[in-house]
């Protein structure tokens, strides 16, 4: 997989956190052509930024051009308020005309979390 961002981390996973939490995951497959999509992502990656309980996220894209987002948010109520941001909403939409061929998108909560990382 390629194009890896990170909410907090350059590169590499992001750490665990101390559960419980929850996580979004949303999978895609993009349409062809960025028409503004890259400079959303940047917008929307500084919003989430802002909202109390957000705690990152990780993404990739297959060179097939299957994307997975993991996002991850102290607890639903966060989510919630990501889900009610108007330019959130408004990218959402776009996202459904311009953006993707197909999504799916997944909310669980993380019972467990653990790390390891070589010296």
């Amino acid at each position: 997989m390629s194009d890896h961002r990170h909410g907090n981390s350059p590169a590499g996973p992001l750490p665990a956190f101390e559960p419980p939490y929850q996580m979004v995951v949303f999978t895609s497959t993009r349409t062809e052509g960025d028409r503004g999509y890259g400079a959303t992502a940047d917008r929307m990656d500084e919003l989430v930024k802002e909202l109390p309980g957000y705690l990152g996220h990780e993404s990739a894209r297959t060179p097939g051009g299957l994307g997975i987002t993991v996002s991850y948010f102290r607890d639903a109520a966060a989510i919630e308020e990501w889900r009610s941001v108007g330019e959130h909403r408004g990218a959402q939409k776009q996202g459904r005309a311009d953006w993707y061929e197909e999504y799916t998108v997944h909310v669980g909560e993380v019972v467990r979390s653990h790390g390891w990382k070589r010296d």
